[in-house]
């Protein structure tokens, strides 16, 4: 028999299991209507990712738009952070980490162009909660994200993806400097690595994120790509 990979017990827990650690979740999950086109090509990507194939994955499907397959992925991506952050709230508080940092050399202030204008410094906690947020709001706008068939994509639709995804890998970030010891008392190494591996193989796959956005995990990112040649 052969052995269950790590990408297959992903597929397992994020897809299939609808009780990872009792459904907890920081955010209420972001579902594309079952029946959209959207929702097609999300059963497309999860049947792909059944392969074991992550490199392979995250490739455009022929014939499809390159605008909604970064969208169904954003959208995905928001809700497998959600659910690996929401694991470890309890981990996370105002004590623990009084600002939003990712190791002793980055630090994230935040600012949202509307509500927040001036960067302010704040609690990784407080700062996740306007992250997911304000992903949410995004994520929420038919303007910005169109889920009727017909309807065209904005010409600022790259530019919020992207903005959306550098920010969702900061809560990566995160997690991994800040939380891992209390990831694997979870025994939750193995779901985290391999979220945040499809993540970043999709973002290398589209340059979605500049390299020096990454730079506060770019050591694991390389182990990471090495192992998968």
């Amino acid at each position: 028999m052969c052995p269950i990979s790590g990408e297959l017990i992903y597929i397992y827990f994020f897809y299939h299991v609808g009780n990872y650690r009792s459904s907890k979740t920081f955010k209420p999950k972001k579902n594309i209507p079952e029946g959209s086109h959207q929702y097609e090509l999300l059963k497309h990507a999860e049947a792909t990712l059944g392969s074991g194939n992550l490199r392979q994955a995250v490739m455009l499907p022929e014939g499809e738009d390159l605008n909604e397959w970064i969208a169904v992925n954003t959208v995905d991506f928001f809700n497998q952070i959600n659910m690996l952050y929401g694991t470890i709230t309890e981990f996370c508080t105002e004590t623990s980490c009084s600002v939003m940092s990712a190791g002793p050399r980055y630090e994230y202030h935040w600012a949202d162009g509307t509500n927040i204008k001036k960067p302010i410094k704040c609690s990784a906690p407080k700062y996740i909660d306007y992250l997911m947020t304000w992903v949410q709001d995004q994520l929420d706008d038919e303007t910005l994200f169109p889920s009727k068939i017909g309807v065209p994509f904005p010409k600022n639709f790259m530019s919020v993806a992207k903005t959306i995804l550098k920010r969702l890998f900061r809560v990566y970030a995160h997690i991994y400097h800040q939380h891992f010891d209390s990831v694997m008392q979870l025994q939750e190494e193995a779901h985290l690595n391999t979220s945040f591996k499809h993540f970043i193989f999709f973002v290398q796959e589209f340059n979605l994120i500049d390299r020096r956005e990454l730079a506060p995990l770019q050591d694991l990112i390389e182990k990471l790509g090495s192992k998968d040649r």
